[in-house]
């Protein structure tokens, strides 16, 4: 008999009125936990990433289907239910799901659900153990509320693209964004955690409330160790391509066949690095002997460092430093991450049943709980999939009334 207990967000409901990334993200989240989402979707369309292609997941036959792989990447372990909230019955049925829910997630327009009762103060006064979760652009109130915001603006106007590529004047120099939609990700990180912060005040005082999330909040708030260091200086942080503003060395190095990461955190690894180079004679060095006098030194550190790194090629390099514990890594690309031994040992990569086209691979929670684990039991929906079993099963409704709530406009998503 296995002693393994029940996934930890068992018996939640999660109403999932979310669309693209952020949102999104934060019920995966929830599902994986063990929460049932349910996904409501526009009749029709859905959410607007089913269409953000391609590349689109292969069929059982090994052609593209019609589920594109940004879709795929935010919405597995959930139920895709349709409904058209612009007509009488559609609002209701939600209304009547919120009713029976624990969390709703929610990334409409500022004040955009009010006109169908559908905001937290029309909810709350019908389920008043809800947690209502709000994600936007800009929060719930300020100068920028009523403004649509996107990742990609906001890693701008949060300061990430100003700390972000190469640094003046290397070739190619300029603010960059980052590779993935890192505002959203974490707006959806942050997200759960304010959730599952509420749920557990929610077992206390019996009562739901209202979590306002903001990208730019989430973006600013990321920066971590860089806001610090401009709030102690009162200097803004400048690009610095691949080095680090407060650790030298810790920065990606050429080698003979392609490059290296090297990040040494202390003064310990910077002389094992140094007697691994052949050149222990840099750690006794005033300017380099300390990590504050690295950072301050750092421009005439670095060429010592990159010219013996030159003499062999990567895998030599990993080896000799790895056997100094000087914290090493490649640069891999994504074949090669799934490739690696221990991305391999740790399972990332997982398959999941889909009823359209068989199986879908996907990427495992890093979440690891030893005895509640997380729950993988199918691949993102189709669009609708579930609308007869959820309606029927908790609203009781026929297929008549079933139809009724799916109306006919396309685009109550984009008001």
């Amino acid at each position: 008999m296995s002693s393994l207990r029940a996934a930890p967000l068992t018996g939640l409901r999660v109403l999932d009125l979310t669309r693209v990334l952020a949102g999104p993200w934060c019920t995966q989240n929830l599902a994986d936990l063990g929460a049932e989402v349910i996904k409501i979707e526009r009749p029709h369309q859905g959410d607007d990433t089913r269409r953000w292609g391609p590349p689109y997941m292969p069929d059982a036959s090994g052609q593209p289907s019609s589920e594109a792989a940004y879709y795929a990447a935010a919405n597995r372990n959930k139920k895709s239910v349709t409904i058209d909230m612009a007509t009488p019955a559609g609002a209701q049925a939600i209304r009547d799901l919120a009713v029976q829910s624990d969390i709703l997630v929610e990334n409409f327009k500022v004040g955009g659900l009010k006109k169908y009762g559908l905001d937290y103060d029309s909810l709350r006064q019908i389920a008043p153990r809800l947690i209502y979760c709000s994600i936007t652009g800009f929060g719930q109130n300020g100068p920028y509320a009523e403004r649509p915001g996107y990742d990609f603006m906001i890693q701008g106007m949060g300061g990430l693209m100003s700390i972000t590529g190469e640094q003046d004047p290397i070739p190619g120099a300029g603010p960059q964004k980052a590779g993935v939609a890192v505002a959203d990700l974490m707006t959806g990180m942050y997200a759960t955690v304010g959730i599952l912060a509420a749920l557990h005040e929610r077992s206390h005082s019996g009562l739901g409330q209202h979590i306002d999330m903001a990208l730019l909040d989430c973006q600013v708030a990321m920066l971590a160790n860089q806001n610090m260091n401009y709030l102690a200086t009162g200097q803004a942080p400048t690009r610095a391509g691949n080095a680090h503003p407060n650790l030298v060395p810790y920065q990606v190095f050429t080698v003979a066949d392609g490059h290296l990461i090297i990040a040494v955190g202390n003064d310990k690894q910077f002389q094992a690095l140094t007697r691994v180079l052949g050149c222990p004679e840099l750690a006794q060095d005033d300017r380099f002997a300390t990590n504050p006098q690295r950072v301050h030194y750092r421009a005439e550190l670095i060429p010592l460092l990159q010219r013996p790194l030159l003499e062999h090629d990567q895998a030599y390099w990993q080896t000799q430093l790895e056997q100094a514990n000087v914290p090493v890594g490649p640069i891999n690309t994504l074949d090669q991450v799934y490739a690696d031994p221990q991305v391999q040992a740790r399972g990332l990569k997982i398959t999941l049943p889909h009823s359209v086209i068989g199986h879908m691979d996907s990427v495992a929670n890093p979440i690891r709980l030893s005895s509640s684990p997380l729950r993988y039991q199918s691949a993102p929906p189709f669009l609708g999939e579930h609308t007869e079993q959820v309606l029927s099963e908790l609203l009781g409704l026929d297929s008549s009334q079933i139809h009724a709530v799916q109306g006919n406009r396309h685009d109550f998503f984009k008001e």
